[in-house]
């Protein structure tokens, strides 16, 4: 016995020494070979992902799967941590599906330490997430499991459910979770049998996935330990034992002999636990060199400090282009808002400018009307004048008649064509009617017109006909002709006037200054009206003033007016 107790010191002494071994704390992080070559490869390649695509799916996969290792060592907090930081980088990229798997992930590490109320949100989340039925209900029967934590009988049901719902499926963590929950609970319920058969399933279902198969047939161990079968118990701690030799694995060999030790004295067979011990002492320091799993934990330290601070350092990236980009949708948000300023400012602009070239056309329009009306007031005192009052009252009844017509359409910078060409008959029938024996007048109108659907400028073609009368018919010695003629070319009307006066040039020598004034600024008034027209309506009105042909005298006025069916005003 005394033999005994020396080695289980050793054992003790040994275990103490692998505790220290790598630390200076007093707390290490001990793993099995191949978890620690998967823990050192997950923290590599997640701080690879870290420092070159933050943020990314990529390092929400990382985090995943550091997270899988260190909950195969037991590391359930820091599982957690990692699994909620991929969580939300698949909520940020709107992936559903992944949240989905990730909640029920982080429901299972929350229960494995006990915080059933943690876990219960988070199947509940999971069954919210998923599009798929089995995973939904099987999302609620752990929530209903968790909540009856205390009533194996109840938790039963909920997992008996769960076994079905997953039989067919791919989901081989799952369906080896319910089989251990299914013997877990039938431990509770002294039913050791039918918890050996829940673990041998579990057993088979991992396959050989080595963390989770070593912890599995410890506790198929544990069970037949506790039923009729507690030599199968006994050899499932041996298996398990040679295993971890033959892998390497110090911290699993080391519980197989501890649990096994505790079997056979359980027994009464002390020599064989001492047998065990001394066997195990004897491979302890070439297991010891052989493991890797002893994981230095300075450098696993000083990764994760690493990790932390690329994280820390996306955390400022993300701020900083946050904030770069309120700050680009402010600028472009002003920008926007000073060219809607400055489109409004032109516009308003435009509004005025087209508003004071409307004034002008009107002002120059109305101030063709003082000499119309001047003229044609001489005229009728001049009937007075020879006593001749039945052509005075003609005249002045032709003349108001017009005058009427002629401020009806004052303010209009476009009248029908079929107006425009009656205020000129009436304005030739009143020059007749004044200069008789001086000219003859005739309107001609293209037959493929339609005088009622197009529109010219008003009082355009007035100015042009009294300068062929005033200027040139009055003073020719025989009776001339004023020929009046409207034509359609392509897209324009062309208006022209005809004469056979005496000519632009002896009408010049005979003008007096005042006349000549007068010449100048009528026509000077005329294009002014042109040039605002063309600017206000986009319009190309040409006119064009010519002489006869010799040995024709006279002149022709010839203007091409864009054909329009529509009231510009």
């Amino acid at each position: 016995m005394k033999r005994f107790v020396y080695l289980f010191f050793l054992l003790i002494v040994s275990g103490s020494v692998l505790a220290q071994k790598g630390s200076d704390t007093g707390s290490v992080y001990q793993m099995d070979k191949k978890s620690s070559n998967s823990i050192q490869s997950a923290t590599k390649k997640l701080s690879k992902s870290l420092e070159t695509d933050a943020g990314s799916l990529k390092v929400a996969e990382n985090y995943e799967d550091l997270a899988k290792e260190l909950a195969n060592r037991g590391e359930y907090q820091k599982a957690e941590d990692y699994l909620n930081k991929a969580k939300q980088i698949y909520l940020s990229k709107n992936k559903t599906s992944k949240v989905s798997k990730l909640n029920r992930e982080i429901a299972k590490l929350q229960e494995a330490q006990k915080n059933y109320k943690g876990a219960i949100l988070h199947y509940e989340e999971a069954e919210k997430a998923t599009s798929d039925e089995v995973l939904k209900q099987v999302n609620q029967n752990d929530a209903n499991r968790l909540r009856n934590v205390n009533n194996p009988v109840s938790q039963e049901s909920y997992i008996k459910d769960n076994i079905q719902l997953l039989e067919n499926t791919k989901a081989v963590d799952d369906k080896a979770d319910a089989y251990k929950q299914m013997a877990e609970t039938k431990m509770k319920l002294n039913e050791s049998e039918a918890a050996v058969k829940n673990y041998e399933k579990a057993v088979n279902t991992l396959n050989s996935r080595q963390a989770e198969d070593f912890q599995v047939k410890r506790d198929l161990a544990e069970a037949y330990l506790a039923s009729p079968q507690a030599e199968k118990g006994i050899e499932t701690l041996q298996e398990v034992y040679r295993q971890a030799l033959a892998d390497n694995q110090t911290l699993e060999a080391k519980k197989s002999v501890e649990l096994l030790a505790g079997a056979f004295q359980k027994e009464g067979k002390t020599q064989k636990a001492v047998e065990l011990y001394r066997d195990f002492l004897s491979h302890l320091e070439l297991l010891i060199q052989a493991d890797s799993s002893l994981v230095d934990i300075k450098w696993f330290q000083a990764t994760e400090e690493k990790i932390i601070r690329l994280e820390k350092e996306r955390v400022l990236k993300d701020e900083l282009i946050r904030k770069k980009n309120v700050f680009n949708y402010a600028l472009i948000g002003f920008i926007a808002l000073m060219l809607l300023l400055l489109m409004l400012i032109v516009r308003a602009l435009i509004s005025i400018k087209n508003k004071n070239r409307k004034i002008a056309l009107q002002s120059l329009r109305r101030e063709m009307n003082p000499h119309f009306i001047f003229n044609s007031l001489n005229s009728v005192n001049q009937f007075i004048a020879r006593n001749n009052e039945l052509e005075a009252n003609k005249y002045l009844t032709s003349y108001s008649r017009l005058m009427r017509n002629v401020m009806e359409n004052s303010s209009k910078d476009f009248v029908k064509l079929s107006n425009e060409i009656e205020q000129m008959r009436e304005y030739l029938d009143l020059e007749h009617l004044r200069f008789s024996d001086q000219f003859d007048y005739k309107i001609q109108i293209d037959e493929t017109l339609d005088p009622e659907s197009v529109f010219i400028p008003n009082m355009l073609i007035q100015p042009h006909l009294e300068n062929a009368i005033w200027h040139g018919l009055r003073y020719k010695e025989a009776k001339g002709c004023l020929h009046l003629s409207f034509q359609k070319k392509g897209n324009k009307l062309i208006v022209k006037i005809e004469d056979n006066g005496i000519g632009r040039i002896q009408s010049q020598a005979l003008k007096t200054e005042h006349q000549k004034v007068h010449r100048s600024r009528g026509l000077t008034n005329i294009n002014e009206r042109i040039k605002l027209l063309n600017e206000l309506y986009k319009l190309n009105i040409e006119l064009k003033i010519s002489d006869q042909q010799s040995p024709e005298s006279g002149v022709v006025v010839e203007l091409k007016i864009p054909l329009t069916n529509r009231n510009q005003t």
